[in-house]
């Protein structure tokens, strides 16, 4: 049995937030109801949208010995003593 869906009336939406939603339904030629719901539903943390890291965390333990890498590492940690005179 589908559960029916709830209906909500938000109140004291800042004038940030209104024009934030507004511009992302206009920019994508879509509803504002849609656009809400889709915010809704990321903040909630149950939407469509993976989640933004904002750090590297992900990368550790990821690296892979590539002897080509390596050269090229080494070739830019060289110093040229003639540009530093």
């Amino acid at each position: 049995m589908r559960r029916k869906r709830a209906q909500y009336t938000v109140r004291d939406v800042s004038p940030a937030v209104d024009r934030a939603l507004r511009l992302r339904a206009k920019a994508g030629q879509r509803s504002l109801n849609a656009v809400a719901r889709e915010a809704l539903a990321v903040g909630a943390g149950v939407g469509v949208e993976p989640p933004r890291y904002d750090d590297l965390d992900r990368f550790f333990g990821s690296w892979v010995e590539d002897p080509a890498v390596e050269r090229a590492l080494r070739e830019q940690r060289k110093i040229d003593r003639d540009l530093w005179k």
